[in-house]
């Protein structure tokens, strides 16, 4: 009698659990892709733009993600992220020009150790930055929305100034190696091989980002501590560390991120994070302020729509994600994912 009373009871709590994965949004991509194929016409081409528009997509997602993380965690507005990103790509340029041998090398082991140092380079240079922006600027704005927007885009202005201070003012390239120049052909559809390897990159992103939040004490003490911060500061947890630490590793994703860009762009400039930043804060307008999974669906909803718009008609591209945002807010106000009422 007992078995016949779990069982059904077993039964009954696997359908909730499905249920709370809202599953509209997750339409949203293939819904856009296969919705462009009658009007690009050549399935080789479309194949080629959804590549390319994914592997966009996984660039500003991995640009994105820091200020995801910082917003939704500590719920603070920091208009100077791009700084970070600016700086994360500098300091590429520096690492691999330091390293010859591997940047110019045409072996793919030696090419992707170059980018993996300039990676870390700038993950390093971009986190502490990130701690000396916490704290001579951010720490005194703490639950200041207006005041925060000021002081970090003064930052900003100020991050830029000191980029131009160190390695000039003037645009320096950011050449691919050589092992990573050129497509790979998938029938008649050609796929850059950049864009391959930026799609690995932005789902190991996506992958241990959710993983530590959701799968770590760490992760839960963070999450706790933006619920009920007085609670998890009674357990004999330091919050305020923690979200330093988590300002941190949002500079240093900016800081990837701005690598990514760079040598997507393939030339570095001062401006190009604030160049960036209504893009970004578009991304996660539409993800939901501060969600993860909704910043990586409206990263790639922008890739996507950035690339059919700009083959198909290049003048619409130039204001496609504003009407992409107005057109998900319109259906739901606080994006796909919200996290909490703001």
């Amino acid at each position: 009698m007992e078995q016949t009373a779990i069982q059904p009871a077993a039964q009954a709590s696997a359908p909730p659990v499905l249920k709370q994965i809202d599953w509209a949004p997750l339409a949203l991509v293939p819904a856009l892709a296969f919705a462009a194929l009658p009007f690009i016409g050549s399935a080789p081409t479309w194949v080629t733009l959804t590549a390319a528009g994914l592997a966009m997509g996984m660039i500003i997602f991995i640009i994105a993600s820091g200020l995801t993380l910082i917003f939704g965690l500590m719920d603070v507005l920091n208009f100077g992220h791009g700084v970070f990103i600016a700086l994360g790509a500098f300091v590429a340029v520096s690492t691999m020009g330091a390293l010859p041998e591997l940047a110019g090398s045409d072996s793919l082991a030696h090419n992707l150790a170059a980018i993996a140092a300039a990676m870390v380079a700038a993950m390093l240079v971009a986190g502490v930055l990130g701690a000396v922006f916490e704290r001579v600027l951010v720490r005194v704005v703490y639950g200041q929305h207006l005041k925060q927007i000021l002081i970090t885009m003064g930052g900003m202005v100020v991050g830029e100034e000191l980029i131009k201070v160190i390695w000039g003012p003037q645009q320096i390239p950011l050449p691919l190696p050589a092992s990573l120049r050129g497509s790979l052909f998938l029938g008649d559809a050609a796929i850059e091989k950049y864009r391959l390897a930026a799609v690995v990159v932005g789902l190991t992103v996506f992958a241990i980002l959710v993983l530590v939040l959701n799968r770590t004490k760490l992760g839960l003490l963070i999450r706790a501590g933006v619920q009920d911060r007085e609670m998890v500061e009674s357990l004999g947890y330091r919050i305020r560390r923690l979200f330093v630490g988590v300002f941190i590793a949002g500079s240093a994703l900016a800081g990837l991120g701005g690598v990514m860009w760079g040598l997507y762009q393939q030339n570095v400039t001062p401006q190009m994070g604030a160049q960036v930043n209504v893009l970004i804060f578009i991304v996660i307008i539409i993800g939901g302020l501060g969600s993860t999974a909704g910043c990586f669906l409206g990263a790639l909803l922008v890739g996507l729509l950035a690339n059919y718009t700009g083959f198909l008609a290049p003048k619409i591209a130039l204001f496609s994600n504003i009407l992409l945002m107005v057109a998900i807010l319109l259906w739901r106000p606080q994006g796909v994912y919200p996290v909490t009422n703001r």
